[in-house]
């Protein structure tokens, strides 16, 4: 199915062609909710552009949709100046599928301002996914019960993991015997 969305031998004018919808984002269309289809990923899993005040509706319908599963949620930094992203990977796991449905969610937002509604109150094992995404990126997930640093210190200062990010002069004492 990606094969036929993005031939590999396409010319300028076949690349700027919009991926065509999948069943997921026909689906959503179906039942009013717009959302925009960035890509299909290598294995042909339907990527969704999502607005952040939209992410709940969505992520509500797609739950009631089957997607039962958030097997990944993460940030990343699209590079200095760009936007920060939240994705989120889904699956639709019932008894009996070889292969389940699945569908990627993608919410772009702004560097001043990286705020999300959480998907906690959905999906529980968001829990410590947001607060990884938090404490790496400094996206903040609004709504999360208990939004605090995971991997560093309370007092640390900034995003380890945003491509801009400066690292603090700090000095460690290496093999003090």
């Amino acid at each position: 199915m990606a094969e036929d969305a993005q031939p590999k031998n396409s010319s300028p004018e076949e690349e700027n062609k919009p991926v065509l919808s999948g069943p997921v984002s026909g689906w959503l269309t179906e039942n009013g909710f717009d959302c925009e289809v960035v890509e299909l990923d290598k294995q042909g899993v339907e990527i969704l552009k999502v607005e952040p005040d939209f992410l709940i509706p969505l992520a509500t319908a797609l739950y009631a949709y089957g997607f039962n599963y958030l097997q990944c949620q993460g940030g990343y930094d699209s590079g200095p100046g760009s936007d920060l992203v939240s994705f989120y990977h889904l699956i639709k796991v019932t008894d009996n599928a070889d292969k389940p449905e699945e569908v990627r969610l993608k919410v772009f937002l702004p560097r001043d301002n990286p705020t999300v509604p959480s998907v906690y109150w959905i999906w529980k094992g968001a829990d410590w996914q947001e607060r990884e995404s938090y404490d790496m990126y400094g996206i903040v997930y609004e709504g999360h019960p208990n939004l605090k640093r995971l991997l560093m210190p309370e007092d640390w200062v900034g995003w380890p993991l945003r491509k801009d990010y400066i690292s603090p002069d700090f000095f460690e004492i290496q093999d003090a015997y």
